[in-house]
């Protein structure tokens, strides 16, 4: 039986509406719900990065729109995009962390995304794999659709056993909502 639930689909299609508005109707059931997701930032219309916003509504850059490496520096790049490790662990960390400090307890986690630039940070893949061995504690994510070279702890999520992996589409996006949280309800128990 599936006990975290994980969205799919391409970049823009809607996950992280899904996951936010799926969050507030877990919260407002009463279910403890933390995490965190990624939101565009733009400047003119253009898209220059991204932020890590945790639910208890920290924020901080992830990336941003920046020039190749200093001569001799080392830096984590998707793209156009620089990211900043340090802010990122900073902000994604405690809240993954805090599920296993709090013991076994009923908690939804909310990890949007697990992708590309989170997984330069080998702190953050430690974490969320002990937040889904974690005891008690439901995973509510985001994953990229494979393309290219697959990423080890995505794969390895896809194929867990206790994982249910929604694909959205534009055709089902407005229509998933109350599966998803069906699912996260029934992962609970």
């Amino acid at each position: 039986m599936a006990r975290h639930v994980f969205l799919t689909g391409p970049p823009g299609i809607g996950k992280t509406t899904l996951i936010q508005k799926a969050s507030e109707v877990l919260k407002s059931s009463g279910v403890p719900v933390d995490g965190f997701y990624t939101e565009e930032v733009r400047q003119g219309g253009r898209r220059i990065g991204f932020d890590v916003v945790t639910l208890s509504g920290l924020r901080g850059p992830l990336s941003r729109v920046g020039p190749g490496p200093a001569p001799g520096k080392q830096e984590c790049r998707v793209g156009q995009y620089v990211v900043d490790l340090t802010s990122f662990e900073q902000l994604a960390l405690p809240v993954l962390n805090a599920g296993s400090s709090r013991g076994p307890g009923q908690r939804v986690c909310v990890i949007d995304e697990i992708g590309k630039m989170e997984l330069f940070s080998q702190p953050f893949v430690q974490a969320v794999r002990q937040t889904l061995a974690t005891p008690g504690t439901v995973v509510l994510g985001t994953i990229p659709v494979p393309k290219g070279k697959p990423l080890a702890l995505v794969e390895e999520i896809r194929t867990r056993a206790d994982v249910r992996v929604f694909s959205v589409t534009k055709d089902n996006r407005n229509h998933l909502l109350p599966d998803i949280v069906t699912c996260v309800q029934s992962g609970r128990k």
